[in-house]
């Protein structure tokens, strides 16, 4: 959360010539309210379930960029998903991501104690990510832009 997915894809799928998708936006736009709302009237447990049908959907239909909510790798089959596809996951610590979001409480998973619950929330995930991520990209003091060809060069993706 905050890593820069939708923004770097945006400009990955730009510089690739394809179309971008985001499944949180996707979430958004089929429930008409915001995660944070799913969250708060739903939880948590309705909020997965959303969020698997949405990656299930986009990695079935889309074939340019994708941009995957956070916890989107939390779930086994969303892993097995994306096993094989070129994903690259975008890395930072704790001090970059109170520079980019506040660790403000309109992230539902970060409302009490955000610096730790951010640490928390990284070290049960961290792993996932690397698993099923062909590159890893630090996100740390660098643009969007930087990291966005950081990702094609990664990738050895060819931008157009």
């Amino acid at each position: 959360m905050g890593s820069g997915k939708s923004t770097v894809g945006e400009l990955l799928a730009a510089q690739l010539g394809v179309a971008f998708r985001d499944t949180d936006a996707d979430i958004v736009a089929a429930e008409g309210r915001e995660i944070s709302d799913i969250f708060v009237e739903d939880g948590e447990e309705h909020f997965r379930a959303l969020e698997r049908a949405a990656v299930r959907t986009a990695v079935a239909e889309h074939t340019g960029v994708l941009a995957l909510g956070g916890g989107a790798i939390l779930d086994d089959g969303t892993r097995e998903l994306l096993a094989g596809l070129p994903v690259a996951y975008l890395s930072m610590d704790v001090e970059e991501a109170v520079k980019r979001v506040g660790l403000n409480t309109a992230r539902p998973l970060l409302a009490v104690n955000p610096r730790r619950q951010w640490r928390e929330l990284m070290d049960a995930r961290r792993h996932l990510y690397t698993e099923v991520a062909r590159v890893v990209v630090a996100t740390d003091d660098r643009t969007p832009e930087e990291v966005a060809q950081a990702v094609l060069d990664a990738l050895e993706l060819k931008d157009v």
